[in-house]
């Protein structure tokens, strides 16, 4: 499979897919995102991204089992695929080799 490329955000969205498991989910996703972030995502931004990765093979999801919490309305919960586990750990070493590469950054 050639490498295809994320944007910032949907690497964002993946990596949050990664850590929360079992409970990758729309809802929870954009929760978690918003708290990481300190800013509010609409829930449409997160469910784009999550599309386009799964036509890019980042992702697969299947349906959870219906809950009488969501009103009988079942969660579709997504799990990275080893080709973004892939892609994500090249992207981190490119980071890291760029950020040992700067001179050191000078704030205040």
């Amino acid at each position: 499979m050639k490498k295809t490329k994320l944007g910032e955000f949907e690497e964002l969205v993946l990596m949050t897919v990664v850590v929360l498991q079992a409970d990758a989910y729309g809802v929870e996703i954009k929760r978690e995102l918003e708290d990481r972030l300190n800013e509010t995502l609409s829930v449409g931004s997160i469910q784009s991204a999550l599309k386009r990765m799964e036509e890019k093979g980042f992702l697969t999801s299947e349906f959870g089992e219906a809950s009488q919490k969501r009103g009988g309305k079942r969660k579709r919960i997504y799990q990275a695929t080893p080709h973004a586990h892939k892609v994500l750990q090249d992207m981190k070493d490119v980071r890291s080799q760029l950020w040992a590469a700067m001179p050191n950054i000078v704030t205040g």
